[in-house]
């Protein structure tokens, strides 16, 4: 990250300053133009971080009376078998299982709100088990890099402003969504055991401050009966439950998306409650932690959007799509989508911004091949930088190791698949 930083902000200046001195005067130089982007920007991310704090304390507050009902660790036996294989250096059934499963089901439904303070949630029990505090591990090397690209099966967001925009269609984009997070989500996966061995751990003395000492054997489950998971049979048939919801998605997403958010909340509350679990007191003690988290990520949101910010106001983004532009609209990519693959995984409100206008230009609309191109990339995508400065600088972890070089191979290969998908359904 020491170098993305650096370089995103040095291609800024250099940029600002070429157009300062060889285009003509301006009613906003360039350097002014990047001057007011990094006060935002900076403005911008700690309103982002406060905006985060009730969404965090909620989702958090949630998961805490999840974990005292025992969901966390039914959801870890119940599909143990995967996550050990993917996971192998993380119990059965510690805490970071059941967090890392919640975060992945987030994603899946959409639910980029509920997904994050799960993740966070599933960062802070996986640094418990990190012998050299400040590296990444190869277990949240993997979290990450699956959550940048995690199976979607309702981007909820992204049909409801296809719904808006008057589209025939707005569930339309299920199916190539599912397809291309499918082909990053395995990218991801072989990626980052591919990098790995170009990225080593640490090594030296494992850290041991009083304040975050690793995990104490009293925390990690015993090989009991309990903790060797649920029968095959047990696992097999949510298996083919979940693989029952792909054509439920395709065919009724539009009609199910609005339904996620308001049935999670209950589901867990009516779940502590047949748990015996005093939903309330427990639901406070989870929120507290909420505005801590907020507040710890400032420094690493206030550093990545002004890098990003510089990189777009200077012209540096605008002269690499008219560079590259040509030849991607030979591969099915046209200009016109191009700001769109490119801002992803670097802002997700940039890109957010570049989708609505698309689909809202009446040039376009939301059911052109277009339309539907930057609707798949919206869904299918996600904001990886802004991932890892969250995720990672919740538990103060600085050495990031080959996170960002898995994260970005996904991002390029849901890029590819968001085309094939497109093209072969609405080319």
């Amino acid at each position: 990250m020491n170098i993305v930083f650096f370089l995103l902000v040095l291609i800024a200046f250099l940029t600002a300053a070429w157009r300062q001195f060889s285009l003509p005067a301006a009613d906003v130089s360039p350097m002014d133009a990047l001057s007011k982007a990094m006060i935002d920007s900076a403005t911008g991310a700690v309103e982002l971080a406060l905006g985060l704090v009730g969404v965090m304390a909620l989702f958090l507050g949630l998961m805490k009376i999840a974990e005292q009902g025992g969901l966390l660790k039914i959801l870890a036996r119940l599909i143990r078998p995967l996550m050990i294989r993917l996971f192998p250096d993380v119990p059965a059934e510690h805490p970071a299982m059941g967090a890392m499963i919640l975060n992945m089901s987030a994603n899946m439904l959409g639910l980029g709100n509920a997904a994050t303070p799960f993740g966070i949630k599933a960062m802070q029990e996986l640094n418990r088990l990190n012998p050299h505090k400040g590296s990444a591990t190869d277990s949240m090397v993997l979290f990450l890099a699956i959550n940048t690209s995690s199976i979607t099966l309702l981007p909820t967001g992204v049909i409801a402003l296809r719904a808006s925009a008057g589209s025939a269609d707005p569930a339309g984009i299920l199916p190539t969504t599912l397809f291309a997070t499918l082909c990053s989500t395995l990218a991801a996966i072989l990626a980052v055991k591919g990098y790995r061995r170009f990225f080593p751990v640490a090594q030296g003395t494992p850290d041991r401050d009083e304040a975050d000492q690793t995990i104490e054997s009293s925390d990690i489950p015993l090989a009991t009966e309990e903790g060797v998971g649920y029968p095959a049979w047990v696992s097999l048939t949510a298996l083919i439950g979940f693989l029952l919801l792909l054509p439920l998605t395709v065919l009724y997403g539009q009609v199910i998306s609005p339904w996620i958010l308001p049935g999670l909340m209950l589901g867990f509350l009516l779940f502590g409650v047949i748990r015996k679990v005093p939903i309330y007191e427990s639901f406070v003690e989870g929120a507290k932690d909420g505005f801590q988290v907020a507040m710890k990520i400032i420094p690493y949101l206030v550093a990545i959007l002004v890098a990003v910010g510089m990189f777009r106001a200077s012209g540096a983004m605008e002269w690499l799509v008219g560079q590259i532009g040509q030849i991607t609209t030979l591969v099915g990519l046209p200009a016109e989508a191009l700001p769109m693959a490119l801002l992803r995984p670097l802002s997700g409100s940039g890109a957010y911004g570049v989708m609505a206008s698309i689909i809202n230009d009446p040039a376009i609309g939301p059911d052109s091949y277009i339309g539907y191109l930057v609707s798949t990339l919206q869904g299918s995508t996600e904001t990886t930088f802004y991932v890892l400065a969250v995720y990672f600088g919740a538990v103060q972890v600085r050495r990031i190791r080959h996170a960002l070089a898995a994260g970005l191979t996904a991002d390029i290969v849901g890029v590819i698949a968001a085309v094939v998908a497109v093209s072969f359904l609405y080319g």
